[in-house]
């Protein structure tokens, strides 16, 4: 009989043991879980879009190699953070000194590190931050399918696209977008703050 377990819903100490089993099912919704937030820590970090590729493609590589020696399989997503910022970090460090990010000797005089420490959240609010994106993206995955839909349409577009574009893309009334987000938002905030 076929496994039917619905493998979104496992805590990840299960979906790494499902992947230390070899199951590819398991290895896809844990990616599927994690690639937002693993691919937004380049992004705050000021990182172009190869190299945050770069650091999306280390950070699961590292993660396989790694995946029998985890000791917490419970705290995968610290450790992907973990791994994600070094990889940035050195990423940082090798592009500032070819002059990717700034000339070593500015004509004002700036030292260029000075300028990335300044830009740079703490690490503890910027893994605060990371975690307030995961739980909002892991809320949304909770959404039903056209309430989620609509979330990725109208929220998460880059750029944002025009009320008339949402309408085409959704198959909706331009005037019941308003109407619509309303209760999506709704929905979203009910599984957010789940009342006692």
């Amino acid at each position: 009989m076929p496994d039917t377990t619905d493998l979104s819903a496992l805590p990840d100490d299960g979906l790494i043991a499902r992947c230390r089993a070899g199951q590819a099912a398991a290895w896809s919704t844990l990616v599927r879980r994690y690639q937002r937030l693993v691919y937004t820590v380049p992004r705050r970090m000021g990182l172009p879009e190869e190299a945050c590729a770069d650091v999306f493609q280390s950070a699961f590589a590292r993660l396989v190699e790694h995946l029998d020696r985890i000791d917490d399989p419970g705290r995968v997503r610290a450790w992907l953070v973990t791994t994600a910022r070094r990889e940035s970090l050195r990423l940082v460090e090798a592009r500032a000194r070819v002059g990717e990010l700034a000339s070593a000797s500015d004509e004002d005089g700036d030292d260029p590190w000075e300028r990335i420490a300044d830009d740079t959240p703490r690490a503890e609010e910027q893994l605060e931050e990371l975690q307030q994106l995961d739980r909002l993206r892991q809320a949304v995955d909770r959404l039903d399918p056209r309430s989620r839909r609509f979330i990725e349409v109208v929220f998460l577009r880059d750029p944002p696209l025009a009320y008339a574009e949402i309408a085409q893309e959704l198959g909706i009334a331009e005037g019941s977008i308003g109407p619509t987000r309303a209760r999506c938002l709704a929905k979203l905030r009910a599984v957010l703050e789940p009342r006692p």
